[in-house]
């Protein structure tokens, strides 16, 4: 690991284990709470020390950074005593990893798309589907993801670069306010999503750079981004305005495909007979078929 790494593997350390710990007030980690001239609004460090049973001295040294050589115990009981989350919980034990002497080795994402993952995109006529990495770049998509998608793939972001890119989409191109019905909630979780990957995937070098792009790039972005968020994509509910058949309420699925290392195929299943399933019926009669592998895919 170089020296550049250890400094930003601890600097997310510190930032993400301060950030839980201002997030927590002591009557929500069962303290009682002494006097009125509290400087900080969660809790201090000796509290969390105290609530994950260490010495303050070892909490302060792990807060500046030091994950390197914290046994699982040890994670266990900070992640007790921040209340973290699973997804949570998991990005502590990936930045612990990274901060190991040896450093996590890359992880290797795949940079094509099979072609029986192709055929199997191809066979699912009926839902839109397309396939990601964890960066938001779009591997190739059906027909009807492409139509569902339309806003993204015509958006003029990616008409001299690709792959399309549904987070450049998200917070550099001012459509997405109009396909994205809940704008906010697509940004916290898609800055949340990226917010994971780097704890996988710390040497990622596309993924870094396109955090820079996004945060030199994007106020929204930088704000959100600042907040060290984490959070698990595998299923919810998008709620989209497309500018052909309105608004779409469509529940999602994100599933990874094990013999693909950072790809995820997604598809959107409405319920059968309900206004949305009329609306992709009527957007699938416009469609032409035959999968979509965007440009740039290499």
């Amino acid at each position: 690991m170089t020296d550049h790494t250890k400094k930003d593997v601890a600097a997310e350390v510190r930032e993400f284990l301060s950030t839980r710990r201002a997030r927590i007030t002591p009557e929500q980690a069962g303290l009682p709470v002494y006097g009125g001239n509290r400087r900080v609004a969660g809790l201090r460090r000796e509290e969390v020390a105290l609530l994950a049973g260490m010495s303050v001295d070892y909490y302060v040294r792990l807060e500046r950074g030091n994950l390197a050589g914290a046994s699982d115990s040890v994670l266990e009981a900070l992640a007790h005593a921040l209340q973290l989350n699973e997804a949570e919980r998991t990005h502590l034990y990936d930045l612990a990893r990274a901060a190991s002497p040896s450093g996590r080795r890359p992880a290797v994402t795949s940079s094509r798309v099979r072609p029986t993952i192709l055929r199997l995109l191809d066979s699912m006529t009926g839902v839109p589907a397309f396939v990601r990495n964890a960066r938001f770049d779009i591997m190739a998509a059906n027909a009807l993801g492409r139509a569902l998608y339309a806003p993204l793939f015509d958006s003029p972001l990616f008409a001299q670069r690709g792959p399309v890119n549904s987070a450049r989409f998200l917070f550099l191109d001012p459509a997405s306010q109009d396909f994205w019905v809940d704008w906010d909630k697509g940004a916290d979780d898609a800055v949340a999503f990226l917010r994971t990957e780097t704890g996988r995937a710390p040497h990622d070098k596309a993924l870094t750079d396109l955090i820079g792009e996004l945060t030199t790039r994007s106020d929204d972005f930088a704000r959100r981004w600042a907040r060290h968020d984490v959070k698990f994509h595998r299923s919810g509910v998008k709620n989209l305005h497309h500018p052909l058949v309105g608004d779409l309420s469509l529940p999602y699925e994100a599933m990874e495909l094990p013999s693909d290392p950072g790809l995820r195929l997604n598809f959107y299943t409405p319920e059968p007979d309900s206004p949305e399933q009329q609306a992709l019926n009527l957007l699938a009669s416009w469609t032409t078929t035959g999968t979509v592998v965007p440009s740039g895919n290499d």
